[in-house]
C-alpha cells in the first residue's frame, strides 16, 4: 500500500503558499498533517499555557485547511496546539474550529487529544521509579514538581491514530513529537516503520527540507520500500543534499531520532534524485524499544524580570563599551546594597551589549567596530515589584554615568521613554525526563465532538 500526506507548513501561523496547497490536494493526499508549535521559543509559552502566534493568522491558514479537507475528503491532524500543546490550547483550537465550522457551514467530528499530565501523577511515577532522566540531567523531586505550572507529555503516533480511530474528519492534538502526526496514518495502514517515521522527520517543517524554505507545502508518500519527498511550490526542489541534511535538524545524532517506542535508524539509508524536484530514500529502519516511553516537558515561574535599554553612540563609550559595563556594574551592586539593603543572591542584573557580544556573551570571538551599541539591561527578581523598583534605580545611572571619574557627565540615547519595560513573570524549562507507559493512552486524554 501507498500512503500519501501533505504538509502545508512546518507549523500554523508561519504561513504557506495558496497555490501550492491547491496542488497538493490535487494530489489526492490521504491526511493532511501540519504541527502547531514547539519549545524553540523558549519556556515562557507552556509556562503561560499561550500561544506565540497571532490567533487571526491562525484562524486564517486553518479555515484554508479545513477548506483543502472538506474538498479532498480527508482527515486534517494538528499536534502540539496553540505552540505548547497544553490542554487550553487544544480547546483554543477547537474554538477556532468551532467558528470556522459556522462560517464554513462544515458539519464535523472532531477528536481532541489531550497531553497535560497533573504534578501529582508526575510525582507518584518518580515515587515508582517511572521517570527516567535524560542528559543533561535535571534534578527533580516531589517538592519541585508541584512548583511546575505546566506539564506535558509527548505524543507519539499511537495516540494520533487512536484520535483517528474514533473516525474524526479533524484532530486537535496537544503536544506531540513533531513527526507523530505525519507518521501516524502511514504507520496504522501498514508502511514500514523505518519509512514512516523517516518520511516524517524529513517533512516535520514543510518545505525546510527543500531549496525554497518559505513555500511551505510538501508531499510525503510512503510506500513498501521507502518513500518519496516533493515540494510542491513551482519555485522549489527537494535535492538529495537538501532531503538528507535534514536529518541534522534540531538532532544530536544525524543517524537517529528517538521518538515514544523505538528509534528509527538512518546509517543505511539512500537518498537519490527520481527528477530535479523529487526524491527517494529507502534503507531507514525502525528499532523498537523494550519499554514505551513519552519525553516530559515542563515550565515554571522562577521569578520576574524588567528590561531597560540604551543605546552609546558615542565613539569613546562604544570604544570602551564592556569597560563602562563592568565599572556600571560594579557601582550599581553597591548602590543596590548601600539604598535598598539587598544582596547579590537578591536579585540578578545582565547587560548584553547589541553589536558586541549580546549573543554569545563571553564566548564571543569575533572583533568588530560598530559605530553604535544597544545596551540592553535585564534586571530580575523574585518578585515584579522588586523588579520594578530595581529598574528604577538603575534607570538614571543607564543613562548618565560616566567612564572614568574625572569626565564630563556624558548622555546616551533611550529607544523610548520610559526607558525601562515590565516584563512580568519569567519561565524555566524544568523537566528532561522520559515516563515509561504501560499503555500509550495511560496519560492521554480523548474527546470527540460534533460541531
Amino acid at each position: 500500500m501507498t500512503t500519501r500526506v501533505l504538509v502545508p507548513s512546518g507549523v500554523l501561523g508561519l504561513g504557506f503558499d495558496s497555490a501550492a496547497l491547491a496542488a497538493g490536494v490535487a494530489t489526492h493526499p490521504d491526511i493532511i498533517a501540519i504541527d502547531g508549535g514547539s519549545t524553540d521559543s523558549g519556556p515562557f509559552y507552556l509556562g503561560t499555557g499561550t500561544s506565540k502566534y497571532s490567533r487571526a493568522a491562525c484562524k486564517a491558514e486553518w479555515k484554508q485547511l479545513m477548506q483543502a479537507r472538506e474538498q479532498a475528503q480527508i482527515p486534517l491532524v494538528i499536534t502540539s496546539c496553540g505552540t505548547c500543546g497544553t490542554d487550553s490550547m487544544v480547546d483554543w483550537m477547537l474554538d477556532i474550529t468551532r467558528e470556522l465550522a459556522v462560517e464554513l457551514s462544515q458539519s464535523l467530528t472532531v477528536a481532541t487529544l489531550y497531553s497535560e499530565v497533573a504534578p501529582g501523577f508526575v510525582k507518584q511515577q518518580l515515587v515508582n521509579k517511572k521517570i527516567q532522566p535524560l542528559a543533561p540531567e535535571i534534578h527533580i523531586d516531589e517538592a519541585s514538581i508541584e512548583s511546575i505550572d505546566h506539564i506535558v507529555a509527548l505524543a507519539g503516533a499511537e495516540q494520533i491514530n487512536a484520535a483517528l480511530a474514533t473516525g474524526a474528519d479533524i484532530v486537535l492534538a496537544g503536544r506531540a513529537t513533531d513527526t507523530a502526526g505525519i507518521s501516524a496514518m502511514p504507520l496504522a495502514r501498514g508502511e514500514p516503520q523505518g519509512a514512516a517515521w523517516h518520511g516524517a522527520k524529513i517533512a516535520e517543517c514543510g518545505a525546510l527540507c527543500s531549496t525554497n524554505p518559505t513555500s511551505g507545502v510538501i508531499a510525503l508518500e510512503v510506500d513498501e520500500t521507502g518513500f518519496c519527498v516533493w515540494p510542491l511550490a513551482e519555485s522549489a526542489m527537494c535535492t538529495p543534499h537538501s532531503v538528507s541534511a535534514h536529518m541534522l535538524y534540531e538532532n544530536a545524532d544525524p543517524h537517529t531520532l528517538y521518538e515514544p517506542g523505538g528509534a528509527l535508524d538512518v546509517h543505511d539509508a539512500r537518498y537519490s534524485a527520481i527528477d530535479e524536484r523529487r526524491v527517494r530514500v529507502t534503507g531507514s529502519l525502525w528499532i523498537a524499544s523494550d519499554q514505551y516511553t513519552v519525553k516530559l516537558e515542563g515550565a515554571r515561574a522562577v521569578g520576574y524580570q524588567s528590561t531597560l535599554m540604551a543605546i552609546l553612540r558615542d565613539a569613546h563609550y562604544v570604544t570602551n563599551a564592556k569597560v563602562w559595563v563592568k565599572r556600571l556594574t560594579a557601582f550599581l551592586e553597591n548602590e543596590i546594597s548601600t539604598r535598598m539593603g539587598l544582596e547579590k543572591g537578591d536579585y540578578d542584573v545582565e547587560f548584553r551589549l547589541i553589536g558586541i557580544d549580546a549573543t554569545l556573551g563571553e564566548l564571543e570571538v569575533k572583533v568588530s567596530n560598530p559605530s553604535e551599541v544597544g545596551v540592553l539591561v535585564l534586571v530580575s527578581a523574585q518578585s515584579e515589584e522588586l523588579a520594578d523598583e530595581l529598574a528604577k534605580l538603575i534607570n538614571p545611572f543607564l543613562l548618565h554615568y560616566p567612564l572614568k571619574d574625572n569626565e564630563e557627565l556624558p548622555t546616551f540615547a533611550f529607544p523610548y521613554s520610559p526607558a525601562q519595560t515590565n516584563r512580568g513573570a519569567i519561565y524555566e524549562f524544568c523537566l528532561n525526563h522520559v515516563l515509561v507507559l504501560g499503555d500509550p493512552m495511560d496519560v492521554f486524554r480523548l474527546e470527540v465532538h460534533q460541531l
